[in-house]
């Protein structure tokens, strides 16, 4: 009779710079292959407001990846300092932010592969805040 044991992954330590740029960046490429896909399946990430088409792409791909991390995690990274619990806290709400703003995407009128691509950006930014909070949580619970 044999025995399997199974190993689970884990999040590995993360410092504070590592825990907010590696999250940033992280998720910055993840979002710029979620664009370049959706290009590639015909998405044109053009909407029109007020009459006037605006595109979303690739700029706006950085700007809404790089800025709601910095700001958000940030916040939570230095907050870490004086309350751990704020990283879990983050997590949590951080998450809930940006499965919540797909709806802003889907209400907006982009093409189906432009709204399939954008709502995927808006995912990516979850497993980035959670491995990254954790990650830093660890650090500081374990030392």
């Amino acid at each position: 009779m044999s025995t399997t044991t199974a190993t689970a992954a884990r999040i590995p330590a993360l410092n504070r710079p590592v825990a907010l740029f590696g999250a940033i960046g992280a998720a910055l490429l993840a979002n710029i292959v979620v664009w370049l896909l959706g290009a590639a399946a015909g998405g044109s990430f053009e909407m029109t407001d007020a009459g006037t088409a605006q595109s979303v792409a690739p700029g706006g791909i950085v700007m809404l990846t790089v800025v709601p991390l910095l700001i958000g995690l940030g916040a939570a990274v230095l907050l870490s300092y004086k309350w751990v619990g704020v990283l879990r806290v983050a997590a949590v709400i951080g998450s809930v932010l940006a499965i919540a703003t797909i709806g802003m995407t889907v209400s907006a009128d982009f093409d189906t592969a432009s709204t399939i691509a954008l709502s995927i950006t808006h995912l990516t930014l979850v497993p980035a805040l959670v491995v990254a909070t954790e990650g830093l949580r660890r650090t500081l619970i374990e030392g």
